[in-house]
């Protein structure tokens, strides 16, 4: 089985439909779920799957590299950001090159970096009168949203579309392909519809 390790830092909706997604999967297993939050919404979803839960202590993951040895003594192959909203350290980067994929609400470049997740990037969307937003879901290198593009998908920013009105079409594209994307780099098929 080729083992997923999900990392969220927030409600989890998106690592939710991964769960499912995979549930009955004969090659994929989401075999861990990973949160920097203790209320995360997540833990109960996990909980429901019989996945295992880790709440990670930031100056453990910044100052050691204790949760590397702990995932490789898993076996996990693939680190999956849904939603994570800490820097990846280097030493996690370097042990899993191009194993490492994020999702992040905007078609980048445009409105990635730090400090540009959640509503904060809808908002900015709307401030600047993009006509179109999305999804990109791409490899973490050492830097904010700048590893190579995997995948985009678009939709319209309407003249009258507020920042909750982007989130939730942004939402639906997430909801929609990013566990199928997912599955594509993982067992080696990159044909994505």
């Amino acid at each position: 089985m080729i083992k997923l390790a999900i990392f969220v830092s927030g409600t989890g909706t998106n690592a939710a439909k991964i769960i499912d997604y995979f549930s009955q999967h004969k090659l994929v297993l989401v075999d861990l779920i990973v949160v920097n939050k203790p209320n995360a919404g997540v833990l109960s979803v996990a909980k429901t799957h019989h996945i295992d839960t880790w709440l990670i202590e930031r100056s453990a993951f910044y100052e050691t590299d204790c949760y590397l040895n702990d995932l490789k003594t898993r076996g996990i192959d693939f680190l999956i950001l849904a939603g994570f909203l800490w820097k990846v350290p280097e030493y996690l980067v370097s042990a899993f090159p191009n194993k490492i994929v994020n999702i992040h609400p905007a078609l980048l470049p445009k409105f990635g970096g730090k400090g540009m997740y959640g509503m904060k990037v809808h908002e900015a969307v709307v401030d600047a009168g993009e006509k179109e937003t999305g999804i990109t879901i791409h490899y973490v290198n050492e830097q904010y949203d700048e590893g190579a593009i995997i995948f985009q998908s678009s939709c319209t920013v309407e003249p009258t579309d507020t920042p909750e009105i982007v989130a939730q079409k942004v939402h639906e594209l997430e909801h929609r392909h990013f566990a199928e994307v997912l599955e594509g780099i993982v067992i080696g098929r990159q044909s994505f519809s």
